[in-house]
C-alpha cells in the first residue's frame, strides 16, 4: 500500500484527542508472565501485530509457530518453550528474522539444560525446542547485545525449580527495558534481588491471588506524535491518553529531549497535553546517546532534519540487526531528501534541512520496518510525501494512519 501525506487546514485548537493502545514492550512482558501466572489479568493491551503474535504462539496447539517479523515474540518464545517439560516445537519467522541472530540466548538456555536445534543456520532462526524441566539455577549472558535476551531468561526464571541467577558480563544496552522487566516481575510478587553484576530471581510456584496490570500506552508510538508537532506551527497541540510520569518505558524521555525542539508536555491525569510553545530554540547541533532508547533514533533523526538542527546520534549500535538496518535505511532516505548523513557502527550524523517545494511528493521506502514508516511521516507537515509500503505500521500500530490525521494531515491512497 502506497499513501500520500500532506497537510490540510491549520488546525491549532486544544480538542484534538488520541487514544494510543498499551506498551508493546509491556504488553509482551505480561503476556508471559500471565501464561505462567493465570491470575494476572491484562488491560489495554497493545493491539501491534507483534502482540497478537505472541498472543496467538501462546495459545496454539500448533507444532510449527511463524512469529513473523517479531523480534520480542521470537526471543521470549525461545525461552519459555525451552523451559515447558514434554512440549516440542519449531519456531520460524520471516526471511529477514533468520537473519536476525540469537545464539548468546540460545547458548545461555543451553547452558541450563535446554534442548535446543538450529534447523538451518547455526545461531538463527528457526529453532526446534524440545521442553524440559531446567533445574541448573545460574548463567553467565552478554548483555551488550540485546535486553530482550535478558528479559526473557528473567521471565521464565521464577518458574524454574530453582530459580535463576543471571551474572551480567560487559555494559547493558537498552537498561529502561530490563529494568521494565524487573519492576513488573516485582509487581507480579516475584522476589529479585540484584547486586552490581548480579540478577537472582526467586522460585515462585504460583500467585496467591488475581493481580490486575493496566499497561500505559506506548511512548514509542507518541514519539511521532512529538515530531509533528516539533516540525508544526506554534500553537500546535494534542492530548494523548494513558500516560504517566513515572513510565516504566525507557522512551518517555522524548518528553526532555523535545523541550530541545519547543514542545511542551504537561501531564494531566493519565493524559499528556504537548504544545508546540517556541522556535526560538538554538540550531547549534544537538548529540544524544540512545543507548538506553534506540527506537527513537529514527523519530529524532527526522525531526532534526526536518527543523534543520545537525545531530549527532550515537549508542545505535543494535539498529543494524533490527526489521532493517536501520542506520543504513536512515541515511538512504534522509540522502533522497537531501541530507547529508555519515554512520558508523553506532552512530548517524546529520547535516541539512528538508527543503519544502509543496509541488512533489517525496517517496520514502520503508524497507518492511514499521519504524522507518512512522517516523518519516511527520514530514507531511512540511511537505508532500508518499510513504511505500504503508502497512507496515501495523507491526505496532495498526491504527497510526487514522490517528494521524488527528493532526489535519490529509492522508490518501495512490
Amino acid at each position: 500500500m502506497k499513501l500520500k501525506l500532506q497537510a490540510g487546514k491549520t488546525n491549532t485548537s486544544s480538542d484534538k484527542v488520541i487514544t494510543v493502545s498499551g506498551s508493546k514492550s509491556e504488553s509482551n512482558r505480561l503476556l508471559i508472565l500471565q501464561k505462567l501466572y493465570p491470575g494476572i489479568i491484562l488491560k489495554n493491551l497493545s493491539n501491534s501485530e507483534d502482540t497478537r503474535l505472541l498472543q496467538e504462539a501462546l495459545n496454539s496447539n500448533k507444532k510449527t509457530i511463524d512469529i513473523h517479523h517479531a523480534g520480542t515474540a521470537m526471543r521470549f518464545l525461545t525461552a519459555y518453550y525451552a523451559a515447558q517439560k514434554g512440549k516440542e516445537v519449531i519456531i520460524t519467522g520471516s526471511s529477514r528474522m533468520k537473519e536476525r541472530p540469537i545464539k548468546i540466548l540460545v547458548d545461555a538456555l543451553k547452558s541450563l539444560g535446554a534442548a535446543i536445534t538450529y534447523l538451518e543456520n547455526e545461531g538463527f532462526p528457526p529453532l526446534k525446542i524440545k521442553g524440559k524441566n531446567l533445574t541448573k539455577n545460574s548463567v553467565s549472558l552478554d548483555a551488550n547485545i540485546s535486553s530482550q535476551y535478558i528479559s526473557a531468561l528473567l521471565l521464565i526464571a521464577p518458574k524454574l525449580k530453582n530459580g535463576l541467577t543471571i551474572t551480567l558480563t560487559n555494559s547493558i544496552t537498552s537498561r529502561p527495558y530490563l529494568d521494565m522487566t524487573l519492576a513488573l516481575l516485582k509487581e507480579t510478587g516475584i522476589t529479585v534481588i540484584t547486586d552490581k553484576d548480579t540478577i537472582q530471581v526467586k522460585p515462585l510456584d504460583a500467585i496467591s491471588q488475581p493481580k490486575t496490570f493496566f499497561i500505559e500506552s506506548d511512548w514509542s508510538s507518541a514519539s511521532y506524535f512529538y515530531s509533528a508537532i516539533a516540525l508544526s506551527k506554534i500553537g500546535t497541540q494534542i492530548t494523548l491518553n494513558s500516560y504517566k510520569k513515572d513510565s516504566l518505558q525507557g522512551d518517555s524521555a522524548i518528553v526532555k529531549i523535545y523541550e530541545d525542539f519547543g514542545v511542551k508536555t504537561i501531564f494531566e491525569g493519565n493524559s499528556i497535553q504537548i504544545t508546540k510553545t517556541a522556535t526560538t530554540y538554538h540550531l547549534k547541533p544537538k548529540t544524544y546517546n540512545l543507548i538506553n532508547t534506540p527506537d527513537i533514533a529514527q523519530t529524532i533523526a527526522v525531526t532534526c532534519f526536518g527543523l534543520g538542527i545537525p545531530c549527532l546520534l550515537t549508542g545505535l549500535h543494535t539498529l543494524s540487526i533490527k526489521e532493517t538496518d536501520r542506520l543504513s535505511a536512515l541515511k538512504t532516505e534522509l540522502e533522497k531528501l537531501g541530507a547529508q548523513a555519515i554512520i558508523t557502527g553506532n552512530s548517524i550524523q546529520i547535516t541539512g534541512k528538508f527543503l519544502s517545494d509543496n509541488l512533489n511528493a517525496k517517496e520514502i521506502d520503508t524497507y518492511n520496518d514499521h519504524r522507518m514508516a512512522m517516523a518519516f511521516a511527520p514530514l507531511s507537515v512540511l511537505n508532500p510525501i508518499v510513504i511505500n509500503r504503508a502497512e507496515v505500521v501495523a507491526k505496532s500500530y495498526p491504527s497510526f494512519w487514522e490517528d494521524f490525521k488527528t493532526l489535519g494531515i490529509q492522508i490518501e491512497e495512490k
